[in-house]
């Protein structure tokens, strides 16, 4: 009976436990700590194992200490490779605050031009989104050309979205114009099936640029030798004039701008599967996402090169230079950087009557300024 109550008792404390503990483990899984969830399971199976020890009355420190401690050191033996990938930075698509570039706030880092604009917009105004690396630009148009009030750069007539879901709104009609880099044949297909016709007007240009961890000897590389590491023929960063290092090349997720703009790059070259990681998601449980580019020694990652220079300005990477090729504003508009991006202002059939002089007041003297002031080249440049 003594024995049976002990367990009876064992039985009731690890529900207890497991009680208490869930809030703990839901909040490791869900809110970004699945690398600590090893360490938290042992440390539960550590405190589950003291109990039982002290109801059954084991007292030999070999047992009370030393099961303990190595259930906590193999957690930690497991969690190791995933504690060691958080040490390593992240460069993100929406690590911006876009209130800093919001259109009329005070401090706005949206440029202005000295005069008054030749265009105003009155009556219907068009609803505009579009890609993060682009809200400086357009936020920039608003703010010329839009009546003053507040703008939400998440809710408003002057948003951004990111790419994706600018390109979603658009073609349900939720939106008037956008303003992103070309599509990709997922989002022109989508929008074939919606009845819709895309009309693409280039309003500026961007080098899309390559960018490395700091320290990486490797100060640029050909256009075959990044689709040789991009299509998975290439992997050590020797084979390029580097260290011996594992490449790790990283992507973007699809239908995005940048990732658009590798395939556009790559053009017939297939492309190497993305490197993923898992996340938790309170809908849709562990999913596999495209991995953010993490600055290990041996990454590298792509994007455009004004969102990578002034908007994140992150110190730790290094663009690349292609072909031989720095990736500045004045080899865009000599040409002579080899791989640059039109930038385009995007309908799909909308009835604003705004939106068709917004567009021609954008290629206007006044409007290409901005592009220019923003960081950009202009399209005619």
């Amino acid at each position: 009976m003594r024995r049976a109550g002990q367990v009876l008792g064992l039985i009731g404390m690890i529900g207890f436990l497991l009680f208490l503990s869930a809030p703990l483990v839901l909040m490791v899984l869900f809110a970004g700590g699945q690398a600590w969830l090893p360490v938290t399971v042992a440390a539960l199976l550590t405190v589950i194992l003291w109990f039982a020890f002290a109801i059954f009355g084991v007292k030999r420190k070999t047992f009370v200490f030393g099961i303990p401690l190595a259930l906590l050191a193999i957690g930690f033996l497991i969690a190791a490779p995933s504690l060691y990938k958080l040490t390593k930075p992240v460069v993100q698509a929406d690590g911006v605050d876009l209130y800093e570039y919001a259109p009329f706030m005070d401090g706005s880092k949206a440029v202005s031009l000295e005069e008054p604009a030749s265009f105003e917009m009155e009556g219907d105004l068009p609803v505009i989104d579009g890609a993060t690396a682009l809200y400086p630009m357009y936020a920039a148009f608003a703010q010329a050309v839009y009546p003053e009030k507040d703008y939400d750069p998440y809710m408003s007539e002057v948003m951004s979205n990111r790419t994706g879901q600018a390109y979603e709104s658009l073609i349900n009609g939720e939106v008037d114009l956008i303003f992103v880099a070309g599509p990709s044949e997922a989002q022109l297909e989508r929008a074939r099936q919606a009845g819709k016709e895309l009309k693409l007007t280039p309003i500026g240009k961007e080098a899309f640029v390559f960018f490395v961890n700091k320290s990486n000897p490797v100060k640029g590389l050909t256009q075959e030798e990044i689709r040789g590491i991009y299509s998975g023929t290439i992997i050590n960063w020797k084979e390029v004039g580097g260290k011996s290092e594992e490449i790790r090349a990283y992507q973007r997720p699809p239908d995005s701008g940048s990732q658009t703009a590798l395939e556009a790059f790559m053009g017939d070259t297939p492309i190497m599967e993305a490197p993923t990681e898992q996340t938790a998601d309170l809908m849709s449980g562990i999913i596999e996402d495209v991995a953010d580019y993490r600055n290990y020694g041996g990454a590298i990652g792509y994007t455009f090169r004004f969102y990578s220079q002034s908007m994140i300005g992150n110190h730790d990477v290094r663009l690349l230079a292609v072909d031989g090729v720095e990736p500045t504003a004045d080899n865009i508009r000599s040409g002579d950087y080899p791989v640059v991006s039109e930038l385009y202002a995007i309908t799909a059939g909308t009835d604003n009557p705004n939106v068709q002089p917004f567009i021609e007041w954008i290629l206007s003297e006044e409007g290409q300024e901005i592009v220019e002031e923003t960081g950009y080249v202009g399209i005619n440049q």
